[in-house]
């Protein structure tokens, strides 16, 4: 088994999922959703101050998840969406093996259930 899940490593795709994994870093990434957001507007409701947004958004860009650019004094960021289908693909993909693995399951229960109906009774 841990020789199939180090085949399907990916560390683009931890990057990813540990980007995602903080509710800041998810609230940012929302907001960028909009569009093209500064960073002073996208640290105003986080109530951090503006390094520690700064750290989050270093994450985010390291997962590829945003760009930033500069201009003149203001720092743009910008969601990049397709950088979430790997995450999507991963997901769907794992979903399918843990639904195929419950129907197995089920369908073999059914079996036991049918051969108890079978058994005749003293």
């Amino acid at each position: 088994m841990l020789l199939i899940y180090m085949a399907k490593y990916d560390p683009d795709l931890s990057r990813i999922f540990h980007a995602l994994g903080d509710p800041t870093r998810r609230a940012l990434l929302r907001h960028m959703g909009q569009g093209v957001v500064p960073v002073s507007a996208l640290a105003a409701p986080t109530g951090f101050a503006l390094p520690t947004v700064l750290r989050h958004l270093s994450v985010l860009e390291d997962a590829g998840l945003i760009q930033t650019e500069k201009r003149g004094r203001t720092r743009l960021c910008r969601a990049v969406p397709v950088a979430l289908d790997a995450a999507s693909d991963w997901l769907a993909e794992a979903r399918a093996e843990w639904e195929a693995r419950t129907d197995r399951l089920e369908a073999f229960l059914e079996t036991l259930e049918d051969d108890d109906d079978a058994e005749p009774r003293h």
